[in-house]
């Protein structure tokens, strides 16, 4: 039990308590069935107000064996599935907003710093015997010790992962830095039972250094599986409309758009080098500035909200054509 190793579950509780909380259990169907797998790496990036954090704290209750969070899941879909029992609250939990390290760091290589030793400190506090390894700043070992001890696969949770690439966008070396302290601590690692990593951003190759290629990304562009768990449904929307008396047909229009094969309707809830043009829209795919039609190979302004931004920006340009035809 401690601020990374195990940490309380008081944030999805939280969530719980919440006026409005809208079920999105389900994805722990998936994570278990990927659960201590080759597929157990998810990474899914999502723009702002999709409901990426949420989603971790709900699997930092679900997972970790600190807290018994039975009660918290009794009313949520994921209580009715085949393997919700099999895997609540067995593992160790690991849980890191890289965005809080790196605000508190100058340098890449001291939020790295930073995060070895507050997952060390946590887990001296469990495991005093570790030290010897800590001690020494062989972080990995004492991971691997600590596995052998407990014969209890760790899940991983990173919320904010892409925030280097963000804040570091032009220092090539400090990302390559960053990609290779994941790649150590995660990839081939016996002692990984499940990592799942969130951000805006898809998992970014620096030429050919492809650390993180044992991902698997569940994207804006290609959500497959989890393309339900992405924003809400419309279904979510309309059942939310009649319990407050809202009109659907006005938040249709200010926030649905985002189309997915799987699901008819998601409503929401400069990083890199261009070299193309379509390097500059998958970007804005993936900050949420526009959707994609994967059968038509379109790219579309998703609705209301989205389309007065874009006016906004344009308006003191020549742009007239432009404006007139978004709006």
């Amino acid at each position: 039990m401690g601020l990374y190793f195990n940490p309380q579950n008081y944030d999805f509780a939280k969530c719980l308590r919440s006026e409005i909380y809208v079920d999105k259990s389900g994805i722990i169907s998936y994570t278990n069935k990927v659960f201590n797998t080759l597929q157990c790496y998810i990474c899914v990036s999502r723009p702002r107000r999709f409901g990426k954090t949420i989603t971790a704290a709900m699997l930092n209750a679900y997972y970790n064996r600190d807290y018994k969070s039975e009660e918290m899941f009794e009313n949520l879909k994921i209580s009715k599935d085949v393997t919700f029992k099999t895997h609540l609250n067995k593992y160790d939990v690991i849980y890191l907003n890289i965005q809080d390290f790196l605000s508190e760091s100058t340098t890449v290589n001291e939020m790295i710093k930073n995060i070895n030793e507050s997952i060390a400190d946590d887990i001296l506090e469990i495991y005093p015997k570790l030290n010897k390894y800590i001690s020494k700043g062989k972080y990995i070992a004492a991971l691997n010790s600590l596995f052998i001890i407990t014969k209890t696969p760790i899940t991983f949770i990173i919320d904010e992962w892409d925030c280097v690439f963000r804040e570091y966008k032009s220092d090539t070396n400090a990302q390559k830095v960053y990609l290779d302290f994941l790649r150590t601590l995660l990839k081939d690692k016996q002692y990984v039972g499940l990592a799942y990593m969130t951000g805006i951003l898809p998992i970014k190759k620096i030429g050919s250094h492809s650390a993180l290629n044992m991902f698997n990304e569940f994207s804006m562009s290609d959500p497959r599986e989890l393309a339900e768990f992405v924003g809400f449904t419309q279904n979510e929307v309309i059942s939310l409309c009649k319990r407050y008396k809202m009109g659907y047909e006005e938040i249709s229009r200010w926030y649905n758009g985002y189309n997915f094969p799987r699901v008819k309707s998601i409503y929401k809830n400069d990083m890199v080098t261009f070299k193309t043009n379509d390097d500059i829209l998958t970007l804005l795919i993936h900050l949420g500035y526009l959707g994609y039609d994967l059968e038509k190979k379109e790219v579309f302004i998703p609705n209301k909200e989205i389309r007065d931004e874009f006016v906004t920006a344009i308006r003191d340009t020549d742009w007239n054509e432009i404006i007139n035809a978004i709006q």
